[in-house]
């Protein structure tokens, strides 16, 4: 079993910046891979960012690749997501996800991860 907590959501406006946070527990969090997705509202969930579990291969959405950092701190359980220039259409709420899978390439799709959060909303005022 793996928990997930997201945190560092909140308001803020276009061009602005929010690192989300997403603490995990339950099993070693330096032998799986992380995910951060989004969904939002009337839309379907849709990937944002991963990283493998070493944090040396990383993977972005086209929408964000050049105004988002996903990193991980292993020795702290959490991974992050940095985004900046933000803007009205990456209002969404915001997953992180586990991927058990250890030697997979990353993973971009919702069934390729095991474990979810419950979300945490991020929301952009123009």
């Amino acid at each position: 079993q793996v928990q997930l907590v997201e945190s560092g959501g909140g308001l803020v406006q276009a061009g602005g910046s929010l690192r989300l946070s997403c603490a995990a527990s339950g099993r070693t969090f330096s032998s799986y891979a992380m995910g951060w997705f989004r969904q939002a509202p009337g839309k379907e969930r849709e990937f944002v960012a991963a990283i493998s579990w070493s944090g040396g291969r990383k993977k972005y959405a086209d929408s964000v690749k050049d105004r988002s950092t996903i990193s991980r701190d292993n020795a702290k359980n959490t991974v992050y997501l940095q985004m900046n220039t933000l803007k009205p259409e990456d209002t969404a709420v915001y997953y992180c996800a586990a991927d058990l899978s250890h030697w997979a390439p990353i993973a971009t799709m919702i069934y390729e991860y095991d474990y979810w959060g419950q979300g945490t909303q991020v929301t952009v005022s123009s």
